[in-house]
């Protein structure tokens, strides 16, 4: 009997002994005694437990257009979530789930078997005995309580896994207490790995189907709750082998449970995976370029402002019109797809890089090459053996290329690649509502993922005529009126010093034809000698400090060949901008993208407004919009062969450029609510049509504005009107009317020219 006591009384001690052991270690792990086992997350994380949240860029119309991430991840609410999802996630990680406070006891033998079963074949059975409640799995999500937080003991085999098991314990409860259930749940799909770098349920439904976790159904839930544990096992677009059989497990959960009955069973084990599969990245979606450029501009932003664009949760409001970025990205794609079917026609056979001399420049490809980072890593990391680099750079392997009707399937070298991809213009488009400044399209270049280069605000090339009207600008304000007459004739400027110590400038055809014109003819006709004339009655210094004052960011040479655009490279975004300030009655209002920025609360963090100065006075800006009115309106302007439905109750003023070989062509059209231009060229100023009628601003990009304005005053839901301009509120002192001017001094010479030259060939 005292022998069964003793024994008895063993155990006792043993139990209790092992229980305050138990309970001491878990109070030692919950308070880091001596730390030894790192520490646990404060009473603040609990309560606003952060995880890296996706910034989104919002158009102004509350489309989403983009995010900004390092982990692609967006919140949701529980009510936001399907029926379906809910009920797949429970039957699969957790069916006592409303049953338990954060453990689950049944779970726990489970896991502690797992635990001993490790331990006794020495690890290679793995940690594996299931038993990890949802808030278990949170409490590892939001705390990286594995990976982080170690203490003394936390390196040691076994004891550190146990560590972290308890930890996750501690803080699956206190989560519990802080939580309600669907908060929780919620939590759980929103920090979640699904794959496919979508992090969160609602990236995850929208990679795999294109779907708000609200629209989730069973056979869609199930897909995606197999993927938590083992999101590349389980990808169904990676391994669907694999998804199928992760699926058939959930399903019979679902059976097995009596969510389903057998007929569903039967249905939905013959479903298809039924997936709509696109990674979201900045390659795709709306206004790639546009997001590209912000995006730069947003990581100074959130530097300044102490914020961090790729985890802060950010939602940035733009003033980009999702609609009418559609029409401005279909307009591009329409055009340039037409335009390069001429191109490559034009250039069969030929390389289309030449010399002034229209020769094609030798060891072009070789030497563009040899300016890139690529090819300068490359050589480093071959110890500066330019034929060994050669060799590599010429070796054939499978590729995909851009192609108009979708990417081609080949087999290319890199120096393939690269003449390939010389053979291609590029494009940028910009669409401004000029009274608020506010950019609604935006256009880089005709394919993102393909085509880095931004075409709008990066690139800048030569204006050619589409500076004119600047030059024009200068003089109207300075007492010269729309109706002035000037000769068409030579214009001489002496330049001391220099070799040849003059500068003339050519009309398009170096011909001259002594007729005397209207400032508004020549301006329309794009007349180069007349342009010339006033920019030296004015100065060229005149003409670059107009341009400053237009919002021209770039540096012009005060030299006289400013006045035909060869002053120096302007962008796309400055001369729109520029165009703007005749429709703002002479105020100009700095082109900008961003409305305001808020945190992940909706908390407003920042309001932009754009900055503004007045550049002209009232009349001359609205004499200018005369003036560029006069393109579509004067007999031999650039812009007569404009679709007449344009103009149809509607005023509309517009310039085209050509520089000198063609290898730029503009057109930047006014509206009353509108300002839009285009350019259009190669990477590269050599590439360009042969012959300059083709290259020019009136047939490369006059078509792209013009599709775009035709499919916005199409688009009813827009409410985009027709209109005229708003005249100015003084009496305009100038004469306006030129018609008869124009009747006194028409010549027989010209007349003979338009007889033999089509309208939309003249520069």
């Amino acid at each position: 009997m005292n022998r069964s006591k003793n024994i008895l009384n063993k155990v006792w001690i043993i139990l209790i002994s092992g229980i305050l052991f138990i309970l001491f270690f878990i109070v030692s792990v919950n308070y880091n005694f001596l730390n030894l086992f790192g520490g646990m997350p404060s009473l603040q994380d609990l309560e606003k437990p952060e995880s890296e949240l996706s910034s989104e860029l919002y158009s102004s119309d509350n489309k989403l257009l983009g995010k900004y991430f390092r982990y692609n991840r967006s919140p949701v609410k529980f009510n936001e979530l399907s029926d379906e999802l809910v009920t797949t996630l429970l039957v699969t990680e957790d069916i006592r789930f409303y049953e338990h406070s954060g453990i689950d006891l049944k779970g726990l033998v489970r896991a502690s078997y797992g635990v001993l079963k490790n331990v006794a074949t020495f690890g290679s059975s793995g940690l594996e005995g299931g038993g990890s409640t949802i808030t278990q799995q949170l409490a590892k999500n939001l705390f990286k309580i594995r990976r982080e937080k170690k203490g003394k003991l936390s390196g040691v085999p076994f004891l550190g896994l146990i560590i972290s098991k308890v930890k996750e314990w501690i803080v699956a409860v206190k989560l519990e207490e802080f939580y309600t259930k669907k908060e929780i749940l919620a939590m759980y799909l929103n920090t979640a790995e699904y794959g496919s770098n979508s992090y969160g349920i609602k990236v995850a439904a929208k990679t795999y189907f294109n779907k708000l976790p609200s629209e989730l159904n069973y056979n869609e839930s199930s897909i995606i709750v197999g993927l938590l544990n083992k999101p590349t096992k389980y990808n169904p677009y990676f391994n669907p082998d694999n998804a199928v059989e992760k699926r058939a497990e959930i399903f019979y959960n679902l059976f097995k449970y009596n969510i389903v009955d057998q007929t569903a069973y039967d249905s939905l084990k013959m479903m298809d995976l039924e997936l709509s599969y696109k990674v979201e990245n900045q390659n795709v979606g709306q206004a790639t370029y546009f997001r590209t450029v912000v995006r730069n501009y947003l990581i100074n932003w959130a530097k300044e402002n102490g914020y961090d664009l790729f985890s802060d949760g950010l939602k940035i409001y733009t003033t980009i019109d999702s609609r009418l970025q559609d029409h401005a990205e279909k307009a591009v794609h329409d055009q340039m797809k037409r335009l390069q079917s001429i191109f490559s026609k034009h250039w069969e056979g030929r390389n289309p890089w030449i010399d002034e001399k229209g020769f094609e420049i030798k060891d072009f490809l070789e030497n563009t090459i040899k300016r890139t980072a690529y090819y300068k890593r490359l050589l480093k990391a071959n110890e500066n053996d330019t034929v060994l680099v050669f060799e590599k750079l010429n070796e054939k392997k499978k590729m995909k290329v851009f192609g108009w009707e979708g990417e081609i399937d080949t087999v290319f070298s890199i120096m393939d690649s690269l003449k390939y991809y010389k053979n291609f213009l590029q494009a940028g488009f910009v669409s401004i509502e000029p009274k608020t400044g506010y950019i609604r399209a935006w256009v880089g270049g005709i394919n993102h993922k393909y085509f880095k280069y931004d075409h709008v605000k990066q690139g800048r090339r030569q204006p050619g005529s589409t500076i004119k009207p600047i030059v024009y600008a200068a003089a109207i304000d300075n007492g010269y009126s729309p109706c002035y007459p000037v000769v068409d004739a030579p214009v001489v400027f002496e330049l001391p010093g220099q070799d040849p110590p003059y500068w003339r400038p050519d009309n398009h055809n170096s011909k001259w034809t002594g007729e005397t014109m209207t400032l508004r003819k020549a301006m329309a006709k794009s007349v180069n000698s007349i342009t010339a004339f006033m920019t030296k009655k004015l100065s060229p210094q005149t003409v670059v400090d107009y341009a400053k004052k237009l919002g021209i960011q770039s540096k012009l040479d005060p030299v006289p060949a400013v006045c035909l655009g060869a002053g120096g490279d302007v962008s796309l975004f400055d001369l729109v901008g520029a165009y703007s300030t005749f429709i703002n009655k002479g105020i100009w209002t700095e082109p900008f993208f961003i409305s305001r920025i808020e945190d992940k609360y909706g908390n407003l963090i920042q309001e932009f407004v754009p900055t503004k100065q007045e550049a002209l006075s009232e009349e001359t800006a609205y004499l200018m919009l005369h003036m560029l009115k006069g393109s579509k309106e004067e007999e031999g302007g650039t812009a007569r062969g404009l679709n007449p439905e344009l103009t149809l109750n509607n005023d509309v003023g517009a310039k085209t450029g050509t520089t000198q070989n063609a290898s730029d062509g503009w057109f930047i059209g006014v509206t009353h609510n509108l300002v839009s231009g285009a350019w259009v060229g190669g990477d590269d100023r050599s590439i360009h049509f042969r012959e300059w009628a083709f290259g020019q601003g009136a047939r490369t990009a006059m078509p792209i504005w013009q599709q775009y304005m035709l499919d916005v005053y199409g688009d009813a839901d827009l409410g985009i009107s027709k209109g005229t301009f708003d005249k100015p509120t003084k009496i305009i002192n100038v004469e306006m009317d030129c018609s008869a001017y124009n009747n006194d001094i028409r010549s027989d010479s010209l007349d003979s020219i338009l007889d033999k030259i089509d309208a939309s060939d003249i520069f």
